[in-house]
């Protein structure tokens, strides 16, 4: 059991700090050759910070972990809106100005209908999973010509500051890139084994464990980006990042699991994971208009509101867990 434990911890440690520098080599060599700086932080900073759970997903479900992989892409959806964002709104409410976060957020309700109707036959077979794919493919398609269509977006003009902030010669760049790759992939080979030593340990659901502790650990580059931001006042990267991975974690993590390995669905992922995923997000929208429409603020009462959200969601699920024991 303390191997296993030493091993999430080892693995969460080394899965965070490799996946920042794959962002960080990713969008240098994207830099250099020649990518928009809006492309950049719509997809490589983005959805980069989704890597960590891309790996664990898709190492879960080729090790026979379905339920950890499920767990892992919904639960950091469920992570990054009700945590992350509302710790970040308390801290200091949360003011969008961006063209391209106003219409994320629609989509990402969207596609999660989609996932949800997936969800209805009580699995995620591999046609499933092409098709989140597919779809993933043709929004990645779309931000690429919107992106190259150059039109002016505060988000830009932020993620153009942060990489002339941080340089890095090309060289360095594809060695930071290939360097976290390969880390990410151990990293989470490590975190998937101690994850699922303890659940088997303790009688926790993979499911259960995904939602909550390994979710977590994987959300930990998005909440390092939304408290870095909240310092430098660049809202638009918060939820930009955060409305980016949840696309990427909704068709791509999920997507990609099923294909590796059709997952089967207990009725719970359905009623009560994939229900507060889709509130949350519609809750974060409503947020945004308010009573009088767009309101442009995402303020201090809504982060407790959404923070008592996953306290409250957090705890039902263990509270299962004790009583199944």
């Amino acid at each position: 059991m303390l191997t296993a434990i030493g091993a999430i911890i080892a693995g969460l440690v080394l899965l965070v700090w490799s996946a920042d520098k794959f962002v960080e080599g990713a969008a240098a060599t994207a830099k250099h050759l020649g990518m928009p700086t809006l492309l950049i932080g719509m997809v490589i900073i983005g959805f980069g910070t989704s890597a960590p759970e891309l790996a664990v997903s898709a190492m879960a479900a080729a090790d026979g972990n379905p339920g950890l992989a499920l767990g892992n892409g919904y639960g950091s959806n469920i992570t990054n809106i009700a945590l992350i964002v509302g710790l970040t709104a308390i801290i200091a409410p949360i003011a969008v100005h961006s063209q391209v976060i106003r219409k994320e957020l629609p989509l990402l309700i969207v596609l999660t209908l989609i996932a949800g109707a997936q969800l209805l036959d009580g699995e995620l077979s591999r046609l499933d999973g092409w098709v989140l794919l597919g779809v993933f493919a043709a929004v990645m398609g779309w931000s690429i010509y919107q992106g190259f269509k150059g039109k002016a977006d505060p988000l830009g003009g932020e993620t153009d500051a942060e990489i002339i902030a941080h340089p890095m010669p090309l060289k360095s760049a594809i060695i930071w890139l290939v360097i976290g790759l390969i880390l990410l992939i151990v990293s989470s080979r490590i975190l998937v084994w101690g994850a699922v030593t303890i659940a088997q340990s303790l009688g926790i659901s993979d499911l259960v464990i995904g939602l909550t502790i390994v979710a977590i650990g994987t959300s930990l580059p998005e909440l390092a980006s939304a408290l870095a931001a909240v310092k430098k006042n660049e809202h638009d990267l918060i939820l930009g990042n955060i409305l980016g991975s949840g696309i990427f974690n909704t068709l791509a993590v999920v997507g990609l699991a099923a294909a590796i390995q059709p997952l089967s669905v207990d009725p719970e992922v359905l009623y009560r994971d994939w229900s507060l995923m889709l509130a949350l997000t519609v809750g974060l929208l409503v947020m945004g208009f308010g009573v009088t429409g767009w309101r442009k603020m995402v303020s201090r009462v809504d982060g407790v509101i959404l923070l008592t959200a996953y306290v409250a969601y957090t705890g039902y699920l263990f509270s299962t867990v004790v009583a199944a024991a």
